[in-house]
């Protein structure tokens, strides 16, 4: 249920609302707009008519329904965009975010060159995989924490955050203590019991799509996190399976704006990924930019023809400083339109 508190209500209403929503056993989500309050409260249908109750109370416009499956992840909930803030680095808010970096870390050697190459760039953090998923297990897998004690070394060096998958609820602890950001990839995105302890950690969670999933059951993955107490979740769109065998996966260009329309979570691209193909990553990183993404995902290494993992798809610098520089000019066009939007300057 959503409690829509009056244009002038006081405190002393909003409290008594929460009050009483606690009482009904549910959990009260308090979002402050311009002006008005809205307060989602989120539980079973069995508290549904002692909540409705409050209707008539004093400071209270009206209580609706929330109609999504996902209710915290949902605009119902929410007046507004929700930014996530990373160090110095906001994701969500008026500028376009790169996250950039190679798909494994490799050697030192590898991720800080790497790493020197998205600084000169432009880019607003760091990624790299310290713990590997990967099809065959033959391939690979990462250094694990040696892999994380060199990409903390990274953002020592050139004060870039640092985003590294997490794959099992056991590594979080140790994954959160060198890593601003964690990733849930696309393999477990339906791993609910990962999402439930991502949930309980204190870093912001990079959620990315699955290959067969459906935008809602995406958002429901988000909805478990949220639910578990972590309120920071980034969206990320990297290509669905499809018929199609011309690229690694069919990037679904049209989740960035239905997604925006849906949740006030940030949404951000990875292209990569989606095809596959280092030379097809420029124009579908422009076109993310051009539907509104909030930021990017791209990998980039210093030599890709030896790399241990996704060579194919990653950029060398000379191309990375390219893509930088195209979507500039686009980014600065769009973001404009979201700084007037919610009043920025």
């Amino acid at each position: 249920m959503i409690i829509v508190m009056k244009n002038k209500a006081d405190e002393k209403a909003v409290e008594k609302v929460l009050e009483w929503i606690e009482a009904a056993g549910y959990k009260a989500h308090v979002s402050k707009g311009v002006e008005r309050t809205i307060i989602g409260a989120i539980g079973d249908e069995r508290g549904k008519v002692f909540l409705k109750a409050v209707e008539t109370w004093p400071g209270v416009e009206k209580v609706m329904p929330i109609l999504q499956p996902y209710k915290l992840a949902s605009r119902e909930t929410k007046q507004g965009d929700t930014v996530i803030t990373v160090g110095d680095v906001e994701i969500g808010g008026p500028k376009c975010v790169v996250i950039a970096g190679p798909c494994a870390v490799e050697s030192s050697e590898q991720l800080m060159e790497a790493a020197s190459v998205v600084k000169k760039g432009g880019a607003s953090m760091l990624r790299g995989g310290a713990f590997k998923p990967r099809t065959s297990p033959y391939s690979f897998q990462g250094l694990g924490e040696e892999g994380l004690k060199i990409l903390a070394k990274a953002r020592e060096k050139t004060g870039l955050p640092v985003v590294t998958e997490v794959m099992r609820a056991s590594d979080i602890e140790l994954i959160e203590g060198y890593a601003d950001v964690l990733q849930v990839g696309a393999r477990n995105v339906q791993n609910f019991a990962l999402l439930k302890a991502v949930g309980q950690a204190k870093k912001p969670v990079l959620l990315k799509r699955g290959m067969m999933t459906t935008l809602e059951e995406l958002l429901m993955s988000a909805e478990y996190i949220l639910a578990s107490g972590n309120a920071n979740v980034i969206l990320c769109e990297r290509g669905i399976r499809t018929f199609e065998t011309a690229m690694r996966n069919t990037l679904d260009i049209s989740a960035v704006p239905v997604l925006k329309d849906k949740t006030h979570l940030p949404v951000i691209v990875d292209p990569s990924h989606a095809i596959g193909k280092w030379k097809f990553v420029l124009p579908l990183a422009k076109a993310a930019v051009a539907v509104g993404a909030d930021g990017l995902m791209i990998e980039v290494h210093p030599d890709p023809q030896h790399a241990l993992s996704d060579g194919p798809q990653s950029l060398k610098p000379e191309r990375f400083y390219d893509l930088m520089r195209e979507i500039e000019s686009i980014a600065k066009i769009v973001r404009k339109g979201y700084a007037e939007a919610h009043g920025a300057h």
